[in-house]
């Protein structure tokens, strides 16, 4: 009863109206920018590749942005110079976003736009090098700047300032839920009145802490992940940045609902039936007014561990049944942690406006006991609403609906 009461009070059951997504964009190991990331979805194309890094010698794949390392911070912000605060930079600058911002910020003013970002690590692979390079006495080198490069916010910070925007923004720390979770934060503070438009997102960068940590859970994969596969091994480790505009105002793409969860079965394993997760697609159903029969298609979070995918896949198909076809881009963007939801959500976005259904590249054959629609080979269709879930250690779940505009 307790646990119930629990998933019952991360719900938010009210009906929302729905938001405005003015701009979107993605930039992960498949593609920097929409068009190369619906360019690899359409070609089923992965970006993961076998792990060659020297400072983290793990016999697995991984995924990442290629020169997102050369990325040059402007001169104001050269403090915040680390791995996580360049590929927000190279985010940052594709697709029009900077450009969509600051004229947002021209319509409202800039203290009525907020930032609301999600992320794991944020800049801790700063650290490690700092740890790698101490002084003989044990001390940290002088350049390595705590509060600018690792803190939690540094890279909210870095964002907030670069874009020019002085509104509330708050940093989102719920492991692979983060950035999904920024959504239902953003939608508060818009129907709250105290923004009049929001900045979500979230980016994560390859760290020996992830690493190390995953594969010491034995959840790492030494071959590619091969999300709902019958022969899975586990999570192939990414890194992205991707962030979207949510206004009150009129756009083809609106986001129509979220459910958030809490079921804190246990640290890092899910409830074996999915509870948790059902709950919070039912949330983000009735949170947009709909029922299961209206989503065309749902963007699983399909980690390709063993646990999560079975969990996801029955409480998906409790809810869906077998009529919806679902598929997870995992194997295409490997798992990206704190920026995994706001990749997914992004995905989902192209999805709806480009009308093709994503698939999963890298599933050979698909585990029965998942039971749920997954459909390996992506296909042009025709979609109104879709979902996307986003599932934390802890049971931090969350789910979003985006739609087309009727």
């Amino acid at each position: 009863m307790a646990r119930r009461a629990a998933y019952l009070h991360g719900t938010d059951r009210r009906a929302m109206k729905p938001l405005a997504v003015t701009a979107f964009t993605t930039t992960n190991p498949a593609g920097i920018g929409n068009a190369a990331t619906l360019a690899a979805l359409r070609e089923g194309r992965t970006g993961l590749v076998p792990n060659t890094l020297d400072w983290a010698p793990i016999a697995c794949w991984v995924g990442q942005v290629p020169g997102a390392a050369r990325i040059a911070l402007p001169e104001a912000l050269r403090d915040y110079d680390c791995a996580n605060t360049r590929l927000a930079l190279l985010a940052l600058e594709q697709d029009g976003f900077r450009d969509a911002v600051a004229r947002a910020v021209q319509r409202v003013g800039a203290h009525r736009v907020g930032v609301f970002l999600g992320t794991t690590t944020s800049g801790i692979r700063s650290t490690e090098i700092a740890y790698a390079h101490r002084n003989p006495d044990g001390s940290l080198p002088a350049d390595f700047r705590y509060d600018t490069c690792h803190n939690m916010d540094a890279t909210t910070e870095l964002v907030r300032r670069f874009l020019g925007v002085s509104g509330p923004s708050l940093t989102i720390s719920t492991a692979c839920s983060s950035s999904a979770k920024v959504f239902a934060a953003a939608e508060r503070y818009l129907r709250a009145g105290l923004v009049d438009a929001a900045v979500v997102g979230g980016v994560d960068t390859l760290c020996q802490t992830t690493l190390y940590g995953f594969n010491a859970l034995q959840l790492v994969s030494e071959d590619v992940c091969r999300p709902y596969d019958a022969a899975r091994k586990g999570l192939t480790i990414g890194e992205a940045g991707g962030f979207a505009l949510l206004e009150d105002s009129e756009a083809a793409l609106q986001l129509l609902g979220y459910g958030e969860t809490c079921d804190a079965h246990h640290m890092s394993t899910p409830h074996p039936e999915g509870a948790g997760a059902r709950l919070a697609m039912i949330g983000a159903l009735e949170a947009a007014s709909l029922d299961a029969n209206a989503i065309d298609y749902v963007n699983l979070h399909g980690t390709a561990s063993p646990a999560n995918d079975l969990a996801e896949g029955r409480a998906v198909h409790d809810l869906f049944g077998d009529r919806v076809p679902c598929s997870s881009t995992k194997g295409v963007t490997g798992h990206t942690l704190g920026a995994a939801g706001i990749t997914e959500a992004v995905i989902s976005l192209l999805a709806l406006e480009a009308g093709f259904r994503p698939g999963s590249p890298t599933t050979r054959s698909v585990d029965e006991a998942t039971r749920c629609r997954f459909e390996p080979t992506g296909a042009e269709a025709k979609l109104q609403r879709v979902m996307s879930n986003s599932f934390g250690f802890g049971g931090n779940n969350c789910a979003l609906v985006f739609g087309r505009a009727s």
